[in-house]
């Protein structure tokens, strides 16, 4: 079975947009990771390391929504229709694999699937339509 939910992109006010999503459908931010908790955030610019690279806002019902905070320093712009990216999350490896394929042909992989520091088996693309995904299975421990 595939869980879907969207991924929200943002230039700098991810916080503050979650803090908002959470106070409108209530809920618990379950992941709430900045840039200085990743390996390698140390080198970054201080301004930078305190912005969000991951925040997952689990509400009541079971609905989740997660986002990240674009960088400039990265190449990261936000333009329409980049602000928003739907995540699968897959019962497998195999299954991830199945679909990262499928949605592959005519698409700019942005990241291929593997294995990723945030314990996920995970891949990003943009498909020839224009629509970006996440794939993602979360790695037992």
């Amino acid at each position: 079975m595939i869980n879907i939910n969207p991924y929200f992109n943002f230039m700098g006010n991810t916080e503050e947009a979650m803090n908002f999503y959470k106070s409108v459908f209530g809920g618990t931010f379950t992941t709430f990771q900045r840039f200085r908790d990743i390996p390698g955030g140390e080198k970054m610019a201080p301004e930078e390391q305190n912005k969000i690279i991951h925040i997952t806002l689990t509400t009541p019902s079971g609905h989740v929504f997660m986002a990240t905070d674009f960088l400039v320093s990265m190449g990261q712009s936000l333009i329409a229709g980049n602000n928003c990216r739907i995540t699968l999350h897959t019962a497998s490896i195999d299954e991830s694999n199945q679909i990262f394929e499928r949605l592959s042909l005519g698409a700019n992989i942005e990241m291929p699937m593997n294995n990723t520091f945030w314990g996920a088996y995970c891949g990003m693309l943009t498909d020839r339509f224009g629509i970006q995904w996440m794939i993602n299975f979360t790695l037992k421990n």
